[in-house]
């Protein structure tokens, strides 16, 4: 029985929901075992800590700062930086060395940059023998996605093939397959038996706005431009796991014409974007690709400079 091992990141949501679709068509498909693990798991507490909050601290504090040093770091002038970075996890990341050796997979998908780093330096070694597939989970090919020793690269378009081929990965391990997405995306609904499931009007429009990684203010602001303008729709917030939107946004109450609804974390999201006329959104790669899939129109707000501008 094949194994499979698919590895992402806890560094925003995407990676990790690209990782969980890839695994339930494995299991559709393919006979065997397929496990899902965050690289961060099997590694020292300091490196999981710094790695993941460092990201996260930058975009949402520093956003121009993240964006100067993505675009710095995509430079040749810049590739020692990788070399180094790349001797930092394997120095840090030994528990992965005994995940591999303990489930002794056949193949393994990684879905974010940091295990193919890893990974792609001890195939290099011959320290690794399995097959090495990393699956791109952005529109653009930033040079932390670029390796040698990996088996296939699967990117969203011909523009990020392109990408990485001038960043010296060969042409012919290069397939353009889009961003996976969970296999509920593909089953047929219809927008009447979505809105009906989840309860809202069937003839009015409806807005969904996904505010879970946008400051709260900004959030506020929009809310308030859509009640002044006397829309007939209904208009559903979703804040994901961002209690401070909640809250920010607690004493906002929809008018006669716009009906409005506030959400925490669903399990739904799917069903809503379905449901919705038009989805206004943040530029994650997973959330693009998964309004594309449905063919909803997407109003893209804020996107932290670096990869979001790209998606």
């Amino acid at each position: 029985m094949a194994r499979v091992l698919i590895l992402h990141a806890s560094v925003g949501s995407g990676h990790k929901r690209a990782a969980e679709a890839l695994a339930a068509a494995f299991a559709r498909r393919t006979p065997g075992q397929v496990r899902v693990e965050d690289v961060l798991d099997y590694t020292n507490p300091i490196f999981r800590e710094a790695y993941s909050h460092s990201y996260l601290r930058l975009t949402d504090k520093l956003p121009e700062l993240w964006g100067y040093v993505y675009e710095q770091t995509d430079r040749d002038f810049f590739r020692f930086a990788t070399e180094i970075r790349t001797l930092v996890d394997t120095t840090w990341t030994w528990g992965l060395r005994k995940l591999l050796r303990e489930y002794a997979p056949h193949v393994i998908v990684c879905a974010h940059f940091l295990p193919v780093e890893i990974l792609s330096m001890r195939k290099g070694r011959a320290r690794l023998t399995q097959h090495l597939y990393c699956v791109v989970t952005d529109y653009s090919a930033h040079a932390f996605w670029a390796y040698r020793d990996v088996d296939r690269y699967f990117v969203a378009t011909e523009e990020t093939r392109r990408e990485l081929i001038e960043r010296k990965v060969p042409a012919e391990v290069i397939k353009v397959t889009g961003i996976p997405v969970h296999l509920d995306v593909t089953q047929p609904k219809t927008r009447e038996a979505s809105r009906a499931s989840l309860g809202y009007a069937a003839e009015k429009p409806l807005i969904t706005l996904f505010g879970g990684g946008v400051d709260p203010g900004r959030v506020r602001a929009i809310i308030k431009g859509l009640l002044q303008r006397q829309l007939r729709a209904t208009l559903v917030v979703v804040a994901g796991r961002n209690r401070g939107l909640l809250n920010e946004i607690n004493d906002l109450e929809g008018t006669p014409h716009l009906e409005m609804h506030k959400l925490g974390f669903i399990n739904y999201v799917d069903d809503l974007v379905v449901a919705s006329d038009v989805v206004v959104t943040k530029a994650g790669g997973l959330t693009v690709s998964e309004v594309l899939a449905r063919g909803r129109p997407m109003i893209i707000i804020d996107p932290i400079p670096g990869q979001e501008e790209s998606n």
